[in-house]
This record gives C-alpha cells, structure tokens and sequence, in this order.
C-alpha cells in the first residue's frame, strides 16, 4: 500500500478508456495526410510488381484507374507520378524527358481527360529516369553540370505544365534550379502551379527499391553525394530550405522521412512553410519484410507514419498510401 502524500493528477486516469485516449488524442492521421507515389511502364493492361518492393507495382498508363479510383475512395488529395523508362530511350543528356509523349506526359494527360481536377497531380523533375548514367543532371569528365542540368530541367518542368501537372517537384538537388523554374512558370503563364522543392534530399542508402523501380539502379556510376545532401549536417538543411523558400518553393520536403525525424522539426520550427516527408522505398521494404518475417507486427506501419505528423510533417509520401483503407482502420 502507498502511503503518505500522493499525486492528486494521475496521467493514467486519461488513458484508462479507448474514448477517453482518442478524445485528447494530439495527433491523428487521414487520407488527406497522403500523397500516392504511382510507378509507370510502357505496354497494354499492365500491372507488375516490383521485385524489391512487395505490394508495389508498375501499373501501365491505360490501367491507371484500378490505383486511382482506390486513392479517390481513401480521399487522398495527391499522386506522384514516377516513369520506369524504357533502357533503349535513356542517353547521356536525358533526352526522353523532354518528349511530350513519354509515359510521364502520356499519364497526365489521361489522368487530367478522366478525373479533371479531382485528384492533384505530382512530378518528379530530375533526368535519373532518363540518363543512361543514372544521375540526375549532365555529367563531365565525371563532375555533374549545374548549370546547363538546369537549363533542361527548365524544359522538363514547362512540359509537365503543359500537359497539365498541378505540381512541379524538383528532386534533383542542383543549385538555384527552383527560382529558374519559377520564373519559366510564370513567364509562360503557368504561374499557378505549386512548387514543391526537394530542399532536403540526403545521399542516402535507402534508395536502392526506388532505383530499381525506375530502372537505374544498374546504370548508376559512382555516387550522388556532390549533389544530394551530406546525411551528417542539419544546418546545411536549414539554409537549404531557407533558399528555396526565396527562390518561390510553395513546400517542401524531406528525403528520406523515419531516419530524418529530427530535420522535418527542426524545418517546421524554422519556417511556416507546409513540409512533405517522404517515407521511402528503402524504409517501405525494411518495414514491410519485417512484417512478413514477424518480426513487426502491422501496428509498426501506423505508428511510423505517425511519427511524421508529430515531427510536423503536413503530409506523407508513402507507398503505404495504397492501402490506406486497412491501415487506418
């Protein structure tokens, strides 16, 4: 028996019911919290899942709406288009980004003629899924071109516009690519276009499921690290996303999302700015085979995902968003 002088506030007595638990709950989640991330391939009523990532799949552009009508129905607000390019159109300058009949613009447009405005539209703007080298922008005697990168992303960015992309999301981490592209937008009449710059996107190990998604996992030589961020500084990502801010950023993101917990705070205390984590294909896989070796159970999925509203994220990208209906049940 405890005796003497005790607590008269017991924090338990508010945890003791499920009712009581949800009605001080500080955070929830919702289909409006996501963003779908959406793998395209060439071909006819296609649908193949991708080895690395269970429970993923490259869908074909004529067989979108199997995904989307699921995204619809868990009231998610976005998708994010992503094209596993054919090998033989990938070369050293990119040059498949640009064609307005390439599986990205080929799925706009089809996307936009059925659903109109009913679900938002997301692009990637980077030429990883599009050099036969795998990077992200043009490359010299082994150093990566800022300046002439930008130059075609510019390009990139107005032909997604045109076709009918809602936002522009630059992910390929050059420099001063957001106020180059803005100023493009606008000076071509796509000033209501959102952008959503990829401020803080770290050179990561948890990218190898999504490289191989796109197909350039193999192509890949040498590494990103003199583009993408250095894992160990937390200040660079401060005066990154500071910069993108001035450059006309409407959000931002960071990449990857679980290992990077403390960056999305220490972003959504430094800025009001909306800020995107990404829960990437890395962080999919570890969590999913978990699963499936028993190792987790399937509460991990929500409680992880919910780590990124307490860190301040506004939203998520994750492939879990496809299965929204059973995880927030």
């Amino acid at each position: 028996m405890i005796t003497g002088k005790y607590p008269k506030l017991r924090l338990r007595r508010s945890r003791k019911e499920d009712w009581s638990r949800r009605l001080i709950r500080e955070n929830t989640l919702s289909g409006s919290d996501f963003v779908l991330p959406i793998f395209l391939t060439e071909g006819k009523n296609k649908k193949n899942e991708i080895k690395s990532m269970k429970g993923v799949y490259r869908y074909s552009v004529d067989n979108l709406s199997s995904i989307i009508d699921r995204a619809l129905k868990n009231k998610i607000p976005m998708i994010a288009l992503f094209p596993n390019t054919n090998k033989k159109l990938k070369d050293a300058y990119g040059t498949e980004a640009l064609n307005e009949n390439n599986l990205v613009s080929r799925a706009i447009v089809t996307i936009k003629k059925k659903y109109k405005n009913k679900i938002g539209i997301m692009c990637d703007v980077a030429l990883d899924p599009y050099t036969s080298h795998g990077h992200d922008g043009l490359i010299n005697k082994n150093e990566i071109l800022n300046d002439k990168t930008i130059k075609i992303l510019i390009k990139q960015s107005l032909l997604q516009a045109q076709m009918g992309c809602d936002v522009i999301a630059p992910s390929d981490m050059m420099d001063g690519r957001i106020g180059e592209i803005r100023n493009e937008l606008d000076k071509n009449g796509y000033e209501k276009i959102q952008i959503l710059s990829y401020a803080i996107k770290y050179s990561s190990s948890f990218y190898g499921p999504f490289r191989n998604a796109i197909g350039s996992k193999n192509l890949l030589k040498g590494d990103k690290k003199t583009y993408q961020m250095d894992y160990s500084n937390v200040h660079e990502a401060i005066r990154e996303v500071a910069l993108d801010i001035k450059e006309g950023a409407d959000m931002v993101m960071v990449k990857p999302g679980l290992p990077y917990i403390d960056i999305i705070k220490e972003v959504k205390n430094n800025f009001k700015i909306p800020v995107l984590a990404y829960q990437v294909s890395g962080e999919y896989s570890l969590i999913s085979n978990a699963i499936k070796n028993k190792i987790l159970t399937k509460d991990s999925i929500y409680e992880t995902l919910l780590s990124f509203k307490r860190a301040g994220a506004n939203a998520i990208i994750s492939y879990y968003a496809d299965y929204l209906d059973k995880i927030l049940k």
